[in-house]
């Protein structure tokens, strides 16, 4: 059972440090801000979803899990508020930087 945990982690993991990474490919090459931040946001929080995931089989307690939980949660809602105060400023400016 210990040896299909961390396949299972090491495969979580790995997938998640891809899309992070494939966040940034397209934040650096999009053309302009809005697609780059749809880019960034969207891969970022599901590479932070996998990583999490991938740790929950980790952890030494049910409090330690719901502290990443809760991280996960956290930053979810302050990447998605981040990114409508971005994407409205960008908007009202009229320029796509």
């Amino acid at each position: 059972m210990s040896v299909a945990l961390d396949l299972f982690s090491i495969v979580a993991i790995a997938a998640g440090a891809f899309f992070f990474f494939a966040g940034s490919v397209g934040l650096l090459r999009f053309p302009d801000s809005l697609t780059r931040l749809h880019a960034l946001s969207k891969a970022d929080n599901l590479g932070l979803g996998l990583v999490v995931l991938g740790l929950l089989p980790r952890v030494a307690s049910l409090l330690d899990a719901l502290k990443l939980v809760a991280i996960w949660a956290l930053v979810l809602l302050s990447g998605a508020a981040s990114a409508q105060l971005i994407g409205r400023a960008l908007r009202r400016r009229g320029g796509d930087e």
